[in-house]
C-alpha cells in the first residue's frame, strides 16, 4: 500500500511538471527590450494565463548559446543578422522570422553631470569625462552603433582608451547610473525606462550616424511548447505591442493586419 501511494505521488509530480512545462515558454531577449518586454509579457500573461520567462542579454551571446543548444523557445535579437543566420542554419520554425523594431541610441548622463549634450556625440570630448560606457562592440549591436557614430565624428581614436565595456546594453547603462562611468551611449528604450528616465538626461544620436539597429525575432525549432511560442510571436505583431515599443522609443513596422 505504501509503495503504491509513493508511486502515485511520483506520477502526480511528473504529470504536474509536464503540465507546468506546457504552460510556459522561455524567451531570450536583447537587453534593450527589458522594460518594454516586461509590459508586453505582463499583458500577454494576463490575457492568456500562460507564463513567459524572459532572459535578457547580448544578442551575440544568445546567438552562440542557441547554436550550442541553449533551451530557449523564442529569440528576440537586436541584430536581425543573428536571427537570419539561425534561420539559414535550420534552427528556427519556418515562417517565424519577424522584424519587430529598429532601435535608437542616445548619449546619457546622470542629472548631476555638467556635460553639455547639445553638441551631440562630440560632447564626449568634454575633458571632465574620464570613462565612457558602451556595449562591447564584439557582440552587442549597440556597441557597434556607438563605435560607428564616434568614427563618423572623427573622435573614436581620441576616446577609445576611456571605454568601459558592458556585456550588454543594460549593463552599459548601469555603469553610468552607478557612477562607474561618466557618460554612456545607450539604447533610447533604456533612457525612457522607469529605472532611468528620472535619473538623468540624454541626447539622441542621429540614426544616420550609425548602421540601422534592425531587430528581429524567431521561434526556435527546439521549442518545447511550439503552440505557445507561435501564440506569443503572433501577439508581438498586434497594435497593442507596437504601441508599447513606440512608447519606449523604437521605430516599428506598420500594421500586419491585426
Amino acid at each position: 500500500m505504501i509503495r503504491r501511494f509513493a508511486l502515485a505521488v511520483v506520477l502526480t509530480l511528473i504529470l504536474a511538471a509536464e503540465f507546468s512545462a506546457g504552460q510556459d515558454i522561455k524567451v531570450a531577449a536583447a537587453a534593450d527590450l527589458q522594460s518594454a518586454m516586461q509590459d508586453v509579457v505582463g499583458r500577454f500573461q494576463e490575457q492568456t494565463g500562460k507564463t513567459v520567462r524572459v532572459t535578457y542579454g547580448s544578442s551575440g551571446n544568445f546567438f552562440q548559446q542557441i547554436q550550442n543548444g541553449a533551451p530557449f523557445d523564442v529569440f528576440f535579437s537586436a541584430n536581425l543578422d543573428y536571427a537570419k543566420k539561425l534561420d539559414a542554419a535550420g534552427l528556427t520554425e519556418p515562417g517565424s522570422y519577424y522584424q519587430y523594431a529598429r532601435g535608437k541610441t542616445v548619449i546619457w548622463v546622470r542629472k548631476d553631470s555638467t556635460v553639455d549634450l547639445s553638441t551631440g556625440v562630440r560632447a564626449l570630448l568634454d575633458p571632465s569625462i574620464k570613462k565612457i560606457s558602451i556595449a562591447n562592440p564584439e557582440h552587442a549591436p549597440y556597441g557597434q552603433a556607438a563605435v560607428a557614430a564616434m568614427r563618423k565624428a572623427g573622435i573614436y581614436e581620441t576616446l577609445k582608451d576611456k571605454f568601459v565595456l558592458g556585456e550588454n546594453i543594460s549593463q552599459t547603462a548601469s555603469f553610468v547610473v552607478s557612477g562607474a562611468a561618466d557618460v554612456g551611449i545607450v539604447a533610447l528604450s533604456l533612457a525612457l525606462s522607469p529605472n532611468m528616465k528620472d535619473q538623468g538626461r540624454y541626447a539622441e544620436i542621429p540614426t544616420s550616424d550609425y548602421p540601422p539597429i534592425e531587430q528581429a525575432c524567431v521561434g526556435l525549432k527546439s521549442a518545447k511548447n511550439k503552440q505557445l511560442s507561435q501564440d506569443f510571436l503572433a501577439y508581438i505583431k498586434t497594435a497593442a505591442v507596437r504601441d508599447i515599443f513606440v512608447r519606449y522609443g523604437f521605430d516599428v513596422p506598420g500594421p500586419s493586419g491585426k
